[in-house]
C-alpha cells in the first residue's frame, strides 16, 4: 500500500501528469493500493476509482467518480454549494503602487534567491506569480514585508524608498500581508481571536488610551469583524490555536482587509483550508483588488493563480521567467515556463521536455 498526502503541492501540471501516470502503473501492472489524499476536487477525477469525501474527521460520503462532479464534492466537503469558479469582472489598472528594480535577496544559506527581479504592482490589479516552491517566492515575500533585508535594487511603494524599512514602517505605509505560514507568522496561538485581530493596531485609539489597552472596545470589534469575516469560533475569547486552520486564516484576511492598505501580499492564501474557506478568501482578494488596491498574490496553486490574477508573472530561480496576461495563459504554456525557465516555441510546448527528476516516465 502506498499513501501518498497531497503529493503534487509542488508540482508543475506536466510533473503531476507524470506522477498520475506512475500511479496507475502501480495499480494496473503492480497491483498496489494507493491512497491519495488531496483537497483538489479535480485530481481524484483523474487518479481514483473510490472517492471517500472527509468532514471535520467523519466520512460523509462514499461514491464513485462516475455519481460525482466537481461541484457535489465540494458541498459534501463543505457542506453546503460552494462557487467553484472565481467570479470577477475587468481589472481597471490605475497608479503603480509597488515597484521592485533589480532586486537581489539572498537564502538563509547566502545564495541568491531573488535574482535581480524587476517588476510592477498597479492599484486595481491581482498581478499573481506562479512557479514551482522554492525559486525564490519565500524570500521575495520576506523582503517585501520586512522580514529579510535585499542585498540590491530598490523597493518602492506608492513612490517611497522602502528597501531597508522596517515590518511596523511598512504596514505604516500601507502594506498588509497574509504570510505563507499562519501560525509561524501570521498569528499568536495562545493569544484571544480578539487580541490577534488587533496586532497590527493595537497601540491606536480605540483599542488604547495612553498606555492601556482598552479590552472591551477590542471586544466589541472583534465580534463585528467575526461576523462579517465568517470566523466561525465559540467566541472571540478563545485562543487562535484552538480553530481549525480555515478560521485561521479568516482571522488573518480579516486583520489584513480592514486596515485600509493600498497593498496586499497575499502569499499561498489558501494552503491548507477547505474549499469554503477557499471560496471566502477568494472572494475577498477580488473585492480587495476592486476597490483600488494593488494586490500580489504569490501561489503554487496554478488553478489559483490562473482564476484570480490579471496578469502573471512566473518566477524560476529567482527570475521572472515571463508576464503573461491571463486571457493567454493556459496551465501548459505556465507549467512549461515553470518548468525551463523559457516561453514556450511558437509552434507549442514541447512536451518531450517534461520530465519528473529520477524517473523514466515522460509527458
Amino acid at each position: 500500500m502506498l499513501i501518498l498526502d497531497e503529493p503534487t503541492a509542488v508540482l508543475t501540471p506536466q510533473e503531476a501528469g507524470d506522477l498520475f501516470r506512475v500511479m496507475r502503473t502501480l495499480v494496473t501492472d503492480k497491483r498496489t493500493s494507493i491512497v491519495f489524499i488531496t483537497h483538489k476536487p479535480h485530481e481524484v477525477f483523474q487518479v481514483a476509482d473510490r472517492i471517500e469525501v472527509l468532514r471535520q474527521g467523519k466520512v460523509v460520503g462514499s461514491l464513485t467518480p462516475r455519481e460525482a462532479t466537481g461541484e457535489s464534492l465540494a458541498a459534501m466537503m463543505v457542506g453546503r454549494p460552494v462557487l467553484l469558479r472565481v467570479d470577477k469582472g475587468p481589472a481597471r489598472p490605475g497608479e503603480v503602487v509597488l515597484r521592485l528594480r533589480d532586486l537581489q535577496v539572498l537564502s538563509d544559506r547566502g545564495l541568491p534567491a531573488v535574482d535581480h527581479l524587476s517588476l510592477e504592482v498597479r492599484a486595481g490589479e491581482i498581478l499573481g506569480i506562479a512557479g514551482v516552491q522554492g525559486n525564490g517566492q519565500t524570500e521575495l515575500v520576506e523582503a517585501l514585508t520586512g522580514l529579510r533585508s535585499p542585498v540590491s535594487g530598490s523597493i518602492e511603494l506608492l513612490g517611497r524608498d522602502v528597501t531597508h524599512a522596517s515590518t511596523r514602517e511598512l504596514v505604516d505605509s500601507g502594506a498588509a500581508h497574509i504570510p505563507e505560514d499562519r501560525q509561524k507568522h501570521g498569528l499568536v496561538l495562545s493569544y484571544p481571536v480578539a487580541d490577534n485581530l488587533v496586532l497590527r493596531t493595537y497601540e491606536r485609539p480605540p483599542f488604547s488610551r495612553g498606555i492601556t489597552i482598552v479590552r472591551e472596545a477590542i471586544f466589541r470589534y472583534a465580534q463585528r469583524v467575526a461576523q462579517e469575516f465568517d470566523i466561525r469560533a465559540r467566541s472571540v475569547r478563545v485562543p487562535a490555536g484552538t480553530l481549525s486552520g480555515g478560521n485561521q486564516q479568516k482571522v488573518i484576511v480579516a486583520r489584513e482587509f480592514t486596515r485600509g492598505g493600498r497593498l496586499i501580499v497575499a502569499a499561498q492564501p489558501t494552503r491548507g483550508v477547505d474549499v469554503g474557506s477557499t471560496e471566502f478568501i477568494h472572494r475577498k482578494l477580488v473585492e480587495a483588488r476592486d476597490s483600488g488596491m494593488a494586490v500580489l498574490l504569490i501561489s503554487a496553486e496554478l488553478d489559483e493563480v490562473l482564476s484570480l490574477a490579471d496578469r502573471i508573472a512566473v518566477m524560476f530561480r529567482g527570475k521572472i521567467a515571463g508576464l503573461v496576461d491571463t486571457a493567454d495563459a493556459t496551465p501548459e504554456v505556465l507549467g512549461y515556463m515553470m518548468a525551463t525557465g523559457k516561453r514556450p516555441e511558437p509552434n507549442g510546448v514541447p512536451r518531450s521536455e517534461f520530465r519528473v527528476p529520477g524517473s523514466e516516465f515522460r509527458a
